[in-house]
């Protein structure tokens, strides 16, 4: 997939991830994200620009916590739980498998176009010596078609018995609650017991948010997808009533700006605040 994928005005979905890699290379120190910077480019630079003038000009480090949160309690799974698997659904353009332990299997899941632009650029890297090599699998599936057989039996000729840590960050806002009762029961049959799922969402009380209406505001500008409706908001009676998982941890942005003594500037009203969410499983 070598061509340019910010080849016009208007954004589509999987091209946020873009966006998402300039937020977190804004601020390294926060994210801890020392390879984002690889996927900036003038065109993503003119969006992150509007997007934080238009929307919330917090982002930047919502998206850095986001990152910060879910790689450190990787990295404490793979000590305390053994996690030698890391399965990211909409993986995008993170870049936690170089982040994090050579020894950890990465099984990286997104739209096609997306792993096959990230395939290209990161054996392009790792040809210039800017990346380490890894233990990195790539699978394109399109969730608007049936794909969860093919994909339960691949991730599982990749994973064997082995540990793992599921991670679904910046996702679920785009899917409708079938969609996600889906997924989760799919990571229900991937999981043994003591496995981590990471998950991040927004609340129903955004939607009442200036933040949240300049979102939709600027989403229907640049993405077809132009009501709140359109967009998924998840409480959290929904992690807690999970079959066969318990909630083991539950932060938001204001509790990791505390965490990482980062200093909040917009008021409230001004902020897309994101819910991340650990869960373990308790019984196969």
């Amino acid at each position: 997939m070598k061509k340019n994928m910010l080849s016009s005005d208007h954004i589509e979905i999987h091209e946020t991830a873009f966006v998402t890699s300039a937020f977190r290379a804004a601020d390294v120190k926060l994210s801890g994200d020392y390879f984002a910077y690889l996927w900036n480019n003038p065109k993503t630079e003119k969006w992150v620009e509007e997007y934080l003038t238009k929307v919330s000009s917090e982002e930047t480090f919502t998206h850095c916590l986001r990152n910060r949160y879910f790689l450190d309690k990787i990295k404490e799974n793979v000590i305390k739980n053994g996690t030698e698997v890391l399965i990211n659904f909409g993986a995008g353009f993170s870049m936690y498998p170089f982040l994090l332990d050579p020894k950890i299997i990465h099984i990286e899941i997104d739209k096609p176009e997306i792993v096959g632009h990230k395939k290209f650029k990161i054996e392009q890297w790792q040809n210039e010596d800017l990346l380490p090599k890894r233990n990195l699998h790539f699978i394109g599936v399109d969730f608007s078609k049936e794909y969860k057989e093919g994909l339960l039996a691949t991730i599982k000729s990749l994973k064997g018995k082995k540990k793992c840590f599921i991670l679904i960050e910046g996702v679920l806002f785009f899917l409708d609650r079938e969609e996600t009762d889906s997924l989760f029961q799919l990571f229900n049959l991937l999981q043994d017991t003591g496995d981590i799922i990471g998950s991040a969402s927004f609340q129903d009380n955004l939607k009442q948010t200036l933040a949240f209406k300049r979102l939709i505001d600027f989403f229907g500008e640049k993405i077809s997808k132009t009501k709140a409706s359109d967009y998924q908001t998840i409480q959290d009676t929904y992690y807690r009533e999970i079959s066969g998982y318990i909630l083991v941890d539950h932060q938001d942005y204001f509790s990791l700006s505390k965490d990482y003594n980062h200093k909040i500037i917009q008021d409230k009203e001004l902020i897309l605040n994101e819910n991340f969410y650990l869960l373990q499983k308790v019984k196969s």
